[in-house]
């Protein structure tokens, strides 16, 4: 575990100074020493910078920094010369005022390290992913735009007023549609269709909507998954019939949601049946899939440029 710094202003215990040192106090530094990172007891950053005295200097014989043979310091013990590989400004002049130029000699260690950082980045280049978007353009009415067609043989009657929606966003374009479906004849709809396209312009959706939408089944009880292949990099068919064969009650709903790239596609039916309903003989879930597969192909590849 390593020790937590200590406040700048209580710097460590130093070694007993010599009696003939002056009388000075102690300047608080810049360098909030000890930290994980501090050099043993002894080192030159160990010792608070005095007013108008000189540093400590290493004995002749002794150990340095980095375990180099002791050499005679200049009267700033900071001095140091940062790593960077680059051309590194003269070193300021030694005198009074260590602590002052201290702080400046590392302002200026600063700015020679993000001057070569900086070059480093424009030279091997910084890593920019792009968004796979495939070509494919989130529409302003997905109601106009999507192709449904296959439905219509059965549900001939369109709906006045669908509920549409559009997002244009730097992180996410996204276009929706709900709109009802009626058989000839029917005052009110006999069932439902939604479709969705996501174009995420930020984020990779892959591994998410495979977690989601192949693993549907172990969140939502009764549900059969089952993987599409042939429209778009990965593609999954949802559904649930909770009818039992009776078109006077319960359920029937599908989705077949779609990825490719960075755009997901989703297009979902659903029959809710009841006595009151004039729809007494919905389509077989079987039939609705196959009508899904169809549209949702087609309509990916209109919003494709």
């Amino acid at each position: 575990m390593s020790t937590p710094p200590q406040p700048a202003d209580q710097p460590p215990s130093q070694p007993q100074q010599p009696a003939s040192a002056p009388a000075v106090p102690a300047q608080p530094t810049a360098y909030p020493y000890p930290n994980p990172q501090s050099p043993p007891p002894g080192g030159f950053y160990a010792q608070p910078t005095l007013v108008g005295a000189p540093a400590a200097q290493p004995q002749p014989g002794q150990p340095g920094q980095f375990g180099q043979p002791g050499q005679p310091q200049p009267g700033n013990p900071y001095a140091q010369a940062p790593q960077f590989g680059a051309a590194v400004p003269p070193m300021p002049p030694s005198g009074g005022g260590g602590a002052g130029k201290a702080v400046l000699w590392a302002a200026v260690g600063a700015v020679v390290a993000s001057a070569a950082w900086a070059g480093g980045v424009f030279l091997i280049g910084g890593k920019s992913d792009s968004a796979d978007l495939r070509g494919y353009s989130a529409p302003s009415d997905m109601c106009s735009s999507a192709d449904y067609s296959s439905f219509k043989a059965e549900y001939p009657e369109g709906d006045s007023s669908p509920t549409k929606s559009s997002l244009k966003n730097p992180a996410l374009d996204e276009s929706y549609c709900y709109t009802g479906l009626k058989k000839t004849g029917s005052s009110y709809a006999d069932a439902y269709l939604s479709m969705q396209l996501d174009a995420h312009k930020k984020t990779d959706p892959g591994p998410e909507f495979t977690a989601l939408w192949k693993n549907y089944a172990d969140s939502h009880t009764g549900y059969d998954v089952s993987p599409v292949s042939g429209i778009g990099d990965e593609a999954y068919l949802v559904s649930q019939d909770t009818t039992g064969g009776s078109a006077s009650s319960g359920t029937r709903y599908a989705t077949l949601a779609v990825r490719d790239g960075w755009v997901t596609y989703t297009m979902s039916y659903s029959a809710y049946l009841t006595s009151y309903d004039q729809d007494k003989n919905p389509p077989a879930l079987s039939d609705v899939d196959d009508w899904l597969k169809k549209d949702a192909k087609a309509t990916l590849g209109q919003l494709k440029g």
